[in-house]
């Protein structure tokens, strides 16, 4: 029995993210198009600290942070 558990236990783990995990129903799929999601969402929010880079005066330009009201 450790055998067939330990099989399917390195299946969940090499499993990968697929576009179809956003359709799927079962626990897997949904955690990771769920991290999936999260993870492009940081990566294309980029940096905290937004400056802007290579200005003539060779200085970063730092865009300040400021609220709406």
């Amino acid at each position: 029995m450790d055998k067939n558990l330990n099989k399917d236990n390195l299946k969940l783990a090499g499993r990968q993210y697929h576009t179809d995990d956003y359709n799927r129903q079962d626990e897997l799929s949904s955690g990771l198009a769920k991290t999936h999601e999260q993870v492009s969402d940081a990566y294309m929010e980029g940096e905290i600290l937004a400056t802007i880079d290579n200005t003539d005066e060779g200085k970063d330009i730092e865009i300040p942070r400021k609220g709406y009201e």
